[in-house]
């Protein structure tokens, strides 16, 4: 897979863009001149919401209407092209053919971003690492974001039954729907469980890596019971007792605290848990380990090699570090943004593209 050209209009501080592509793009400039926008609407076309967590209405520039972001593509060894129009939410198209919803673009385009914002996933509280696990998952498995949409479904309802039963004294109202959030978070916990024993080799072997052979890389699911080894039967039969078990305390609550939207994922280096213990190299390192490892995963499922999207991190690392990541981005399209193009130059190779005030700067 590769993206050939991007034009954009209206999107956030770029208010026209018309860019071709290479295998290596390095996207420089200052800051505030648009390099992350340009890479925030290139990873749109995955599907996926945008990395740096904005609504879709927030990505219009001020004062305009809607935003139109189109891109032209190879994949399934042909030419393809991909249409975003975004106002208060996205509609797209592929091939000139209205999609029921954007995340069906993933099917077509896969790309893995990384940005300082995602040290927050070792850093911040467990929805981050939740978050982390799903949007990949939801480039794997096409029918994962109506997963994602059933439980939620579930999980409000059985929120709302909880408020009535806890007025009311009507415990056995929870019964069916108790039922029913089970079997879908089961799904959800079970998805979860199988990704990050697929996730966990490729991720060892990475930091090891970029450690020097130094320190060990460990994941572990943790949602109230371990799920490794488990059928998703034997995940339901589990999480069902769990809200057996809990539902005194949800029900003076009135509200669900069992289930999978409170399962955390244990991120340890040698041991210990990153995000209590581990220096800024180390949790740098780790979320670096966890993107590859990601992209690695991608490639494995789907049999296409996901675009490389690095915001601004690869000049912060030293030389050891950055030779090793740069080794893990061969045989695939690469985007880099950075302040100066040379921090990057030990690609040898690549376009350059700088950016000042949310356009091209051909000078």
């Amino acid at each position: 897979m590769k993206i050939n050209r991007i034009k954009i209009c209206d999107f956030r501080n770029i208010e026209s863009l018309d860019c071709r592509f290479d295998d290596v793009n390095i996207i420089c400039g200052s800051n505030a001149q648009g390099k992350t926008n340009l890479l925030e609407a290139l990873y749109l076309f995955t599907g996926a919401r945008s990395f740096r967590g904005a609504k879709d209405g927030e990505m219009v520039a001020f004062g305009k209407k809607r935003a139109v972001l189109e891109a032209e593509f190879e994949g399934g060894c042909r030419e393809q092209s991909a249409r975003l129009t975004i106002e208060k939410k996205r509609e797209a198209s592929l091939n000139g053919i209205e999609k029921r919803s954007p995340a069906e673009l993933g099917e077509s385009i896969k790309a893995v971003v990384f940005s300082p914002a995602h040290l927050i996933m070792i850093k911040g509280a467990p929805e981050q690492r939740r978050r982390f696990a799903d949007a990949a998952l939801c480039q794997i498995k096409s029918g994962y974001q109506n997963v994602l949409k059933q439980y939620k479904n579930a999980l409000r309802q059985r929120n709302a039954v909880l408020k009535d039963a806890a007025f009311s004294g009507c415990e056995e109202l929870l019964e069916p729907f108790d039922e029913i959030f089970a079997k879908h978070g089961a799904v959800m916990i079970y998805q979860r469980q199988k990704y990050i024993e697929a996730l966990l080799p490729f991720a060892k072997e990475i930091y090891h890596g970029i450690s020097g052979g130094r320190e060990e890389l460990e994941l572990h699911l943790s949602c109230g019971f371990e799920a490794g080894g488990l059928s998703l039967e034997e995940i339901r039969e589990k999480l069902f007792e769990r809200l057996k078990e809990n539902r005194r305390e949800e029900l003076a609550a009135a509200v669900t605290k069992t289930g999978p939207h409170r399962d955390d994922i244990d991120i340890m280096i040698n041991g210990r848990f990153a995000r209590l213990y581990g220096s800024q190299g180390q949790q740098r390192s780790a979320v670096l380990a966890l993107k590859l490892a990601e992209a690695s995963l991608l490639y494995e499922k789907t049999g296409i090699k996901p675009a490389a999207m690095l915001d601004d991190v690869v000049s912060e690392l030293d030389d050891m570090r950055r030779e090793y990541i740069i080794n893990h981005l061969k045989d695939r399209q690469v985007f880099i943004t950075c302040c100066d193009a040379e921090s990057v130059l030990c690609l040898k190779k690549g376009k350059i593209i700088r950016m000042c005030a949310g356009k091209i700067d051909e000078s």
